[in-house]
């Protein structure tokens, strides 16, 4: 299978059909041309986290998206991080196919560059992007034959991050549970607790010969419980607000935080999950990091029974994770 990352090594100034968008969906039509958007910030050092649970509650139900900074994970461990995912790209492709997902399996673990089980559909629209999808937390849903040997710091710069980021994580859902009335643990709990699995996506759009006409990743909330993304610094990352898709604005070494689905159903709508999508660029290389927070796949996720009344009765269906993963992935209604 040809991968994004060799068509655009051709040179070739034409871009094939199947990456260009429809025109509602084109970002020459349909991103602001104002400045870039201002997500909410949060300063995460506050030694008394519950100080946290406002902003994180009024940013997560207004916005769905906000960024944390002074978040206490390192700056050479997401540099790290960043480094060893570069070089895995600028592998020969035969090396990075040793790695490549399979297609049989229900897993979208790793190297590819279609997520859905139905990719292999002609008519259907790609994004411009390659990726590599690996679990990094827990130890026992960890699958090392899909994490890559070269290069060989890869696995310590992952599971250094690992270790740091699940600080993050669990400080996150405490402040979202204390924000819609529950007990600190109750929504950690909900989406797996100790099982929950945190599955590492990286992102490589390379150099786009028309990007007014493309887009890396099309418009979707992530159907996880949250995504925390680390981006390089070449603008890609839009939110849909307004009626229009805004570019947002990066601050240096801040994690950037997308409400999921799981999250938004947990709370029965009173947490948001974002849309958003990614764009390309034409002379430079952009690269994410997003980890996705997610339920074990046979766990039944639906509002959670302490926020359900008779006033507020439940907005969305219960049902194991991996279905709903499988009919998002498929386009399916849920």
């Amino acid at each position: 299978m040809e991968r994004v990352q060799e068509i655009a090594s051709s040179g070739s100034q034409d871009l094939p059909s199947e990456f260009i968008r429809p025109e509602n969906e084109q970002p020459r039509f349909t991103t602001f041309k104002g400045d870039h958007l201002d997500i909410p910030v949060i300063d995460f050092s506050d030694p008394d986290w519950k100080n946290l649970v406002q902003p994180v509650f009024d940013a997560s139900g207004q916005w769905g998206i906000f960024q944390i900074v002074n978040h206490e994970i390192p700056n050479d461990v997401i540099e790290n991080l960043q480094r060893v995912g570069r070089q895995f790209f600028e592998l020969a492709h035969e090396e990075k196919e040793v790695y490549a997902k399979d297609l049989e399996s229900k897993s979208v673990e790793g190297y590819g560059s279609q997520l859905s089980t139905k990719g292999n559909n002609k008519d259907m629209k790609k994004g411009w992007v390659d990726h590599l999808f690996n679990k990094i937390w827990p130890p026992l849903s960890i699958d090392y034959r899909f994490w890559p040997r070269n290069p060989p710091e890869y696995r310590a710069a992952v599971e250094e991050y690992a270790k740091h980021l699940h600080e993050v994580v669990n400080k996150l859902l405490k402040c979202l549970s204390l924000g819609v009335g529950l007990e600190a643990e109750e929504l950690r709990a909900a989406i797996g607790g100790e099982e929950t699995v945190y599955n590492m996506k990286i992102n490589y759009y390379p150099p786009c010969p028309r990007p007014e006409l493309a887009l890396g990743v099309p418009a979707h909330s992530d159907m996880c419980a949250i995504t925390i993304l680390v981006p390089n610094q070449v603008q890609g990352l839009q939110v849909f607000k307004d009626d229009f898709w805004h570019d947002v604005r990066y601050i240096p070494n801040a994690l950037i935080i997308h409400i999921g689905d799981q999250i938004e159903i947990l709370s029965n709508g009173k947490y948001k999950a974002v849309l958003h999508r990614s764009t390309v660029n034409k002379d430079s290389t952009r690269m994410s990091w997003p980890v996705f927070i997610e339920p074990p796949p046979n766990l039944e996720i639906g509002p959670y029974q302490k926020l359900i009344s008779d006033q507020n009765p439940p907005k969305y269906k219960t049902k194991k994770f991996s279905d709903y993963a499988y009919c998002k992935l498929n386009k399916i209604p849920q």
